[in-house]
């Protein structure tokens, strides 16, 4: 029986980011495309070579442009996983796997927003109305109630979670804790060296109860990028290779 798991053989080869700011002054097309040349250059693949895209939604930022812009020659794969942030991981499994089964050997992962600038969430302006697609429809039955924000939505699942598990506030705290520790080693971050205290935590305003100003993200503008390739060709390339060993995707 022909092995067709996914470990070893797709490969994690370039890195690339904007700077991370309050207002970046660029469009996000021109974000996305700074931190994807970045991740090409990194990994030492000519922009040609790009057979395929992965992202996830909430931008403005189609991957056909992309490839316009970049003179791809041949696009054999694509993929917008939705639900915003929540999606972050599922695009870089989609990559993997095309690179895996062939069919795309070069693939790139980017993400680029103005969520700071261009986004303000809660002001209760929305115009899902005028577009009654199921999602949109959705809409109705919190939007009305005031849950206009992604942390209200989210303190919903969050309450049902604590009564589902019998997690608290300080579980959902270490959490925090554990990601700021990680983000402090960034000098590209907001809050480069400067962790928080479970403490710390637990004294932060609540924002949608049961989650606290420390449980959310910061609103930022910026881009990322990877580039994603065959473990084969990757021991050719600049960088030490990143190994994608396993992944998955779900819904609860």
């Amino acid at each position: 029986m022909t092995d067709m798991s996914l470990s070893g053989r797709a490969a994690i080869v370039g890195l690339g980011a904007t700077e991370f700011s309050k207002n970046s002054g660029r469009t996000e097309l021109r974000l996305a495309m700074e931190s994807t040349l970045a991740a090409l250059a990194d990994a030492g693949i000519d922009p040609s070579e790009v057979e395929g895209f992965s992202s996830y939604t909430m931008d403005k930022v189609p991957e056909y442009e992309i490839a316009r812009l970049l003179g791809c020659k041949n696009v054999k794969f694509f993929s917008t996983v939705p639900h915003g942030g929540g999606a972050a991981c599922a695009p870089i499994v989609h990559a993997a796997m095309a690179v895996a089964t062939g069919v795309a050997k070069v693939v790139v992962v980017y993400r680029a927003m103005n969520e700071r600038s261009w986004y303000r969430f809660g002001t209760g302006t929305y115009g899902f109305g005028s577009t009654p697609i199921f999602e949109n429809v959705n809409y109705g039955w919190y939007m009305p109630y005031g849950f206009h924000t992604p942390a209200a939505w989210v303190g919903m699942f969050a309450r049902r979670y604590m009564h589902a598990y019998g997690a608290t506030s300080e579980d959902f705290g270490r959490v925090s804790v554990a990601v700021r520790d990680f983000a402090a080693t960034n000098p590209a971050a907001f809050f480069y060296g400067k962790p928080i205290t479970l403490e710390e935590h637990q004294a932060s305003k609540w924002i949608a109860e049961p989650l606290r100003l420390l449980d959310c993200c910061q609103e930022s503008d910026g881009a990322g990028a990877m580039v994603i390739t065959s473990g084969e060709r990757a021991r050719d390339l600049k960088q030490k290779p990143g190994s994608v060993r396993a992944g998955s995707q779900g819904i609860t």
